[in-house]
């Protein structure tokens, strides 16, 4: 069975050093849970994440776009839409050279 797959850029208002600036994710949209995660840091550290469930209590489907730029989940947060092509450029060179801000 073929999956439906979503690509997202997520971005988020900064908050420390600790936290991610961008997220991109990897949706199944069956379920909506990430398939795989890229986390970008404010120095432009890129965290690949193949199992982004394995460390969690509880396992959280991913926020559609429209639903995190409706501020549904809250303030902070711009989502996009973007191509495998994108995706799979950060996953396989672990470089990120786009912006850490939506604006």
């Amino acid at each position: 069975m073929k999956r439906n797959i979503e690509y997202i850029q997520l971005f988020m208002e900064y908050e420390s050093d600790d936290l991610p600036m961008v997220y991109f994710y990897e949706v199944d949209l069956n379920d909506r849970f990430a398939l795989r995660e890229i986390e970008i840091f404010a120095d432009r550290t890129v965290m690949i994440d193949k199992d982004p469930y394995c460390d969690v209590i509880e396992a959280c489907p991913i926020p559609t776009v429209d639903e995190l730029n409706a501020k549904v989940w809250g303030d902070g947060f711009y989502a996009t839409i973007i191509s495998k092509e994108e995706f799979d450029e950060i996953w396989n060179t672990g470089i990120y050279n786009g912006s850490l801000t939506a604006t």
